[in-house]
């Protein structure tokens, strides 16, 4: 945990919150969850369920939402917001921004630059990462250790490549970009032709695009086109361990959980939620503000706003009933073998 020490006032200053319900001179020095914290943590109630916490919690300074009418102990502060959870987000980005060693305009010694490759302004390149040529890198753009920028490849201002992240020949990374630790941008698309009983390799001479504002998990691949470029949407956000096909083309602010399958020229619309462990196949359309759950296998398009579950995905309610129907197969299997043994007697 970074160690931390906020006032109340400067918490307050923070996270701005609609009104403050107690007072405490307590100074914090770590956040915790409800259950867990002690008289110099803040903690917050994001979710319902666990109001029941927050009336035994030993927290001095607790971020809660509006419909929250508990009354707040002796030396002890409830700071009202209209979403507790991004409340949190700000406080925790200030302690991440005051903590962390922050990285200077520097090239590291052990890093490799071609002579070529552009660099704008309060660039850091860390230790063992390697710019191929005919790079452009924006401004405030940071490479953590042992990244690799291929050759041609476009990042713009402000993004952020950690520790081992690539970026393969000829793609484009956008402006305010975050690709965490392992993620290969533009690795070769999965592309074969069977003849003659011999799996013949398709070369894949597209690109990836990634546009700004995208950010992508830790060890997610996103494979190269065919031809033309995998594309990813401004504001998208990709958990861990997903894998995007080559001719993918994913809309605006969509939601990707961890470990996501997308097969090879599938379309996804704007506003698409995709649940954990969740697969497609291949050339479908899925429309925009779709809901998919966890875990369900697409394989058809789906219209805009559709809300899936299952596999092969269903309707979210219909499915609901199946899975109702299916817990009580034992049951039903064991009834007709009754009425069977009815009949037959």
């Amino acid at each position: 945990m970074i160690n931390v020490r906020y006032s109340f006032e400067e918490i307050a200053a923070i996270v701005s919150p609609v009104k403050i319900v107690g007072t405490t001179n307590c100074v914090v020095t770590g956040i915790k969850s409800l259950s867990e914290a002690a008289s110099s943590d803040l903690s917050f109630l994001g979710n319902g369920k666990y109001r029941e916490q927050l009336e035994a919690t030993r927290a001095s300074i607790v971020l809660i939402g509006e419909d929250i009418d508990l009354q707040p102990r002796k030396n002890q502060a409830f700071m009202v917001c209209k979403n507790p959870s991004i409340a949190l987000g700000l406080l925790c980005g200030n302690i991440e921004q005051k903590c962390l060693p922050k990285k200077y305009a520097h090239v590291h010694g052990s890093a490799i630059v071609a002579a070529s490759a552009k660099l704008g302004r309060d660039v850091y390149v860390g230790p063992h990462t390697v710019v191929e040529d005919d790079t452009e890198i924006g401004d405030g753009v940071t490479l953590d250790a042992s990244c690799y920028v291929g050759y041609g490849v476009t990042i713009g201002n402000g993004s952020k490549l950690h520790v081992g992240a690539k970026v393969m020949p000829f793609c484009v990374v956008g402006k305010n970009v975050i690709l965490h630790s392992g993620v290969i941008i533009g690795s070769d698309g999965f592309g074969y032709e069977t003849a003659n009983g011999v799996h013949e390799k398709m070369p894949q001479i597209g690109n990836v695009i990634v546009e700004d504002d995208v950010e992508i998990g830790a060890n997610t691949t996103i494979d190269r086109a065919r031809f033309s470029s995998t594309r990813i949407g401004t504001g998208t956000k990709i958990d861990n361990l997903v894998q995007i096909g080559h001719n993918v083309v994913i809309g605006k602010h969509c939601l990707i959980v961890a470990q996501v399958g997308i097969a090879g020229s599938t379309t996804i619309g704007n506003h698409v939620v995709i649940g954990g462990q969740s697969g497609t196949v291949g050339h479908i359309h899925i429309g925009d503000n779709a809901m998919i759950a966890g875990q369900t296998g697409i394989t058809s398009s789906c219209k805009p706003g559709s809300f899936l579950r299952g596999s092969p995905a269903m309707p979210y309610g219909e499915a609901n009933k199946f899975f109702v129907c299916r817990r009580r197969l034992p049951e039903l299997i064991s009834r007709v073998k009754a009425i069977e043994d009815k009949l037959e007697m």
